[in-house]
């Protein structure tokens, strides 16, 4: 059962206008278009935001915003250029190399922090190097996962994942 809080207005509803309802009649009466009143435009929400933004944020604060974006972007590139070298290193070793293992296990682990890192950034997620990056991430250690740290990557899926990491560093060059 409802209670009558519920089922009552919490205020009185607005009659319609009398104009309103004159003009539908009018219109819908006649066969040829009414020309209708034209009106002023309505400021957009987005311009009052950034009108009010640019007005509520001191001047002092907004070039500090920058270099933080800045500083973070330097990161991700160096970061994102030591594990598509790692990447490159590990693949382009030989299946009878002892070190294989130990080298697969580091580039998951290295892979592995830096998805989880970069991965919940909004801002590189449009990015050309990260999609690259994170697709090749993806392949090798998918099949490092599937055949084991000393299973060979074949020729066709080692020429994608290397034309990615070309692709993700050429992007990142441009900043991208």
């Amino acid at each position: 059962m409802a209670s009558p809080t519920l089922i009552t207005p919490t205020s009185k509803p607005a009659p319609l206008s009398a104009a309103r309802s004159k003009t539908f009649i009018a219109a819908a009466s006649t066969s040829l278009p009414q020309p209708q009143p034209q009106q002023q435009p309505q400021p957009l929400r987005r311009n009052f935001l950034s009108l009010a933004s640019s007005i509520l944020i001191p001047a002092w604060i907004a070039p500090a915003v920058p270099a933080a974006f800045a500083a973070e972007d330097e990161e991700y590139v160096k970061e994102t250029s030591e594990v598509i070298n790692k990447v490159r290193n590990t693949i382009k070793m030989e299946k009878s190399d002892p070190n294989v293992a130990s080298a697969v296990a580091e580039l998951r682990e290295t892979s592995n922090y830096w998805v989880a890192k970069y991965r919940k950034e909004k801002a590189l997620l449009g990015r050309a190097s990260f999609r690259d990056m994170y697709s090749a991430l993806n392949a090798v250690s998918g099949h490092y996962i599937s055949f084991g740290p000393t299973a060979s990557i074949p020729a066709k899926r080692k020429a994608r994942i290397l034309e990615e990491m070309d692709s993700a560093e050429k992007a990142l060059l441009r900043g991208r």
